[in-house]
């Protein structure tokens, strides 16, 4: 029978000291490979953003149909000598695009193109590159926060099938008598972008903080302004959407003035679709019609921006409001600048310049929109 000891008796010298208290799965979560994918995610913000810039010059360029075939694989090397420059020049010459519009082109004229169209299709492959090789390194070492794999494993999805709606999307333009891609195939091209690079910057926002300050912040959520932010991303990636239908057809360049079209608000033979095709054609393939649905979403999303704006204002939390308040200042600069790209006729500096402007806009509302479900918490003295 062992000694009794006093409650007061010190713990003899050697002897093993209790373990201390374990966290829970938040806290040993907290740290574990947040940062490091949170880096690998904007790397792939980054590029995903250059990817829709060069995109946009490649059809500003109309260089998008200079390469006529698919090879995911084999087309990462351009062609190597005279011959081969040769051979894909003489593929572009069956298409419709050389035929009825670049008939008079020559060699070096091609390559010019063929260029851009390739580091568009390199990017892409580079974009797919950087997330097998990041998400493979963080799945095998265990370090993909808990609860993320699908969310990773979904973006590197929808990568793959943008590949696919790429190529669906040129191949639109080598058949028939057409000498572009179809517009609204261009549309689902540049949305699927967004979606991309949208759900990267909010998985980014996401991984700023630890899961558990996330659930701890959503509880002062400010439920009223997050939905009038989503709203307001849902009105801007439309308003993206209208944007490929303007670049697809170059309705930007049709009626260059401001605020009427032409001599009227609304311009003439809105509805007249060039073939005789059936008249709802006409919202994807009439120049004025397109410009004008695009000029009216665009007034739309700055009257609906600058109330959401006007509402945030009411925000307790000074870090919210400032959110709100640089998504207001990048939302009227982007119209200025629409109206100013109307004005010159879409030039190429200006037309990427505006879509330069969209992805930033459409980040600063996602951001701010974050901050509505994730408020940050200040001091009294830092909210005056």
């Amino acid at each position: 029978m062992s000694a009794k000891r006093t409650i007061f008796e010190e713990v003899k010298a050697g002897a093993e000291a209790p373990a201390a208290p374990k966290g829970g799965m938040i806290d040993a979560e907290k740290g574990r490979g947040r940062g490091p994918v949170r880096r690998w995610l904007a790397a792939i913000f980054l590029l995903v953003a250059a990817m829709i810039l060069v995109g946009g010059l490649t059809r500003l360029t109309d260089s998008g149909l200079s390469i006529t075939e698919w090879r995911p694989v084999t087309g990462a090397l351009p062609p190597m000598g005279e011959a081969a420059w040769q051979a894909e020049f003489d593929k572009y010459r069956q298409s419709p695009e050389f035929q009825l519009q670049n008939s008079q082109m020559t060699l070096e004229g091609f390559k010019s193109i063929y260029w851009w169209e390739w580091g568009h299709r390199q990017l892409g492959r580079t974009i797919g590159l950087v997330w097998a090789v990041g998400f493979v390194l963080f799945w095998a070492t265990r370090r993909v926060p808990a609860g993320w794999t699908r969310r990773l494993l979904a973006l590197g999805a929808l990568g793959g099938l943008q590949g696919a709606i790429g190529w669906w999307m040129v191949s639109s333009g080598l058949q028939g008598r057409t000498v572009d891609v179809a517009s609204y195939r261009l549309a689902t091209h540049l949305g699927l972008a967004f979606v991309i690079l949208g759900l990267t910057a909010w998985y980014i926002l996401m991984l700023a903080r630890p899961e558990g300050w996330l659930l701890q912040a959503r509880r002062s959520r400010e439920e009223r302004l997050f939905r009038l932010a989503t709203g307001l991303m849902h009105a801007a990636f439309l308003q993206v959407l209208l944007g490929a239908l303007v670049a697809g057809i170059d309705a930007g360049r049709a009626f260059p003035t401001w605020p009427l079209m032409g001599e009227s608000f609304f311009p003439a033979d809105a509805f007249y679709v060039p073939d005789g095709g059936a008249g709802w054609r006409a919202f994807f393939e009439n120049p004025g019609l397109v410009q004008f649905i695009h000029r009216i979403m665009g007034y739309v999303t700055l009257a609906f921006g600058v109330f959401v704006w006007w509402q945030a204002r009411r925000s307790a939390h000074p870090r919210t409001r400032q959110a709100f308040d640089w998504m207001a200042a990048v939302l009227f600069g982007q119209v200025v600048l629409g109206i100013v790209t109307v004005l010159h006729a879409a030039p190429l500096a200006l037309g990427l310049a505006h879509q330069a402007g969209a992805i930033l806009l459409f980040t600063l509302i996602l951001r701010a929109r974050h901050r509505a479900l994730y408020p940050i918490v200040t001091s009294i003295r830092d909210a005056r």
